[in-house]
């Protein structure tokens, strides 16, 4: 049986190693994703002199101090300009010139309502709109809070939220989380979406092409269902595992040069720090490892009991469905991760891969939940490998039109 099996699996993991599908989608995965750090550091440098050097007229005589250094703590270059009657046409001749990005005219209006006057040649992007009006903003309103002796720094940082849970749980969430809680639960749908329907069509390709009635004799169906799933398990594995090698070195490494370039984006460092540890990304590999089985074991029925693409795109469908809806509900769990519902919907095992991970990476489940759910979808691959390996093994040698679900059922009960 093994040595079936092994060949099986074998022939399935290089024959797809080596086509130029794999290597092509595996190289400019990773080049996208460093892409996505490069190309920005890279535009945001251009005119970097220019756009970041700014004077300040204050009209009020007392917020320079306080606006250079939170715009400097930004990364811009300030002076300050007396005033007198022709700085603006001073300024503005300097401004064409190309020797500064632009001048901020403060008055009293400023000290009562936050408003300034931004004078430029072009228009910011909104990324620096947002940072200049929460400089000069709070600028003003530490003026005015030092007049009234109030502890600005203090006020400003605001309140701590110390969050003890009551329950031990595998991970606690934030916004970062949340981040990460969704672009992860994404990134299970997708793989798992991708290389299961990778399983219905080698399935199909081969009971297509006749060469099944050849393998079928010398091996039993389901070792060659098994093999398959196996095989092609193995290749995704190795291709998730490069793309997260890849593009987490990118991410934390090409962080630091993208901040650098662009100081207004420093908060993107909260996203880094929320990255799981080992143990949870320990989680997220065994959330794939059981919701790639259970799906590929659906996927590789469908294409045993359809004959052609056309067939197999709607018989699919509702094994498709049943991935869409925790991708669907997937925000909600990670902002309600301990309503009933969130919980009923995480535990159910073909919902659980997504909707779990999401209650642990983004708002904290209960580890004894997380544990009976890796319980809950080893019983559901066992059933589901049950189900998929009678209709395969009769379904792969069968021509002529799709099955009606009577006939499925019977296939189910006597093969």
């Amino acid at each position: 049986m093994w040595t079936n099996v092994r060949a099986v699996i074998r022939r399935e993991y290089m024959q797809r190693v080596r086509s130029r599908w794999f290597i092509a989608s595996t190289v400019m995965a990773p080049v996208f994703m460093i892409g996505l750090m490069v190309v920005p550091a890279y535009f945001a440098q251009q005119g970097d002199e220019s756009e970041r050097t700014l004077a300040v007229v204050d009209g009020t005589n007392v917020l320079y101090e306080r606006l250079a250094s939170k715009l400097e703590e930004a990364g811009y270059d300030v002076f300050e300009q007396r005033w007198h009657s022709d700085v603006v046409t001073e300024l503005r001749q300097m401004a064409e010139d190309g020797a500064i990005g632009g001048f901020i005219m403060l008055d009293e209006l400023t000290l009562e309502t936050g408003e300034a006057i931004l004078y430029a040649t072009s228009r910011p992007n909104l990324i620096r709109q947002v940072t200049l009006r929460g400089a000069i903003s709070r600028a003003a309103l530490e003026f005015q809070l030092q007049q009234q002796d109030v502890d600005v720094d203090a006020l400003l940082a605001g309140g701590e939220l110390r969050i003890e849970m009551l329950a031990e749980t595998v991970s606690g969430g934030d916004d970062p989380q949340f981040f990460v809680a969704y672009m992860g639960s994404f990134l299970l749908y997708m793989v798992i979406l991708v290389y299961a329907i990778s399983v219905m069509r080698a399935t199909l390709e081969e009971k297509t092409s006749r060469i099944v009635e050849v393998i079928i004799s010398s091996m039993e169906p389901w070792h060659l269902m098994l093999g398959k799933i196996v095989g092609v398990g193995a290749v995704s594995m190795t291709q998730m595992a490069i793309w997260l090698f890849v593009g987490g070195l990118a991410f934390v490494s090409g962080l630091p040069m993208l901040i650098a370039a662009q100081p207004e984006l420093a908060e993107l460092s909260t996203i880094r720090d929320a990255l799981p540890g080992l143990g949870v990304t320990g989680l997220f590999v065994g959330f794939f490892v059981f919701g790639f089985l259970m799906y590929s074991g659906l996927y590789a029925a469908v294409g045993a009991m359809c004959n052609s693409d056309e067939e197999a795109q709607q018989a699919q469908f509702p094994v498709l469905l049943l991935l869409v809806i925790p991708i669907v509900m997937v925000v909600g769990v990670i902002e309600n991760p301990s309503t009933p519902l969130s919980t009923g919907l995480s535990l159910f095992p073909l919902f659980t891969p997504i909707l779990m991970w999401a209650r642990v990476a983004g708002g904290g489940a209960p580890a004894a939940e997380v544990a009976l759910s890796f319980v809950l979808m080893f019983l559901a691959t066992l059933a589901i490998a049950w189900v998929a390996g009678r209709i395969y093994k009769v379904g792969i040698l069968m021509a002529g039109k799709r099955p009606t679900l009577p006939e499925l059922w019977r296939w189910i009960k006597e093969a």
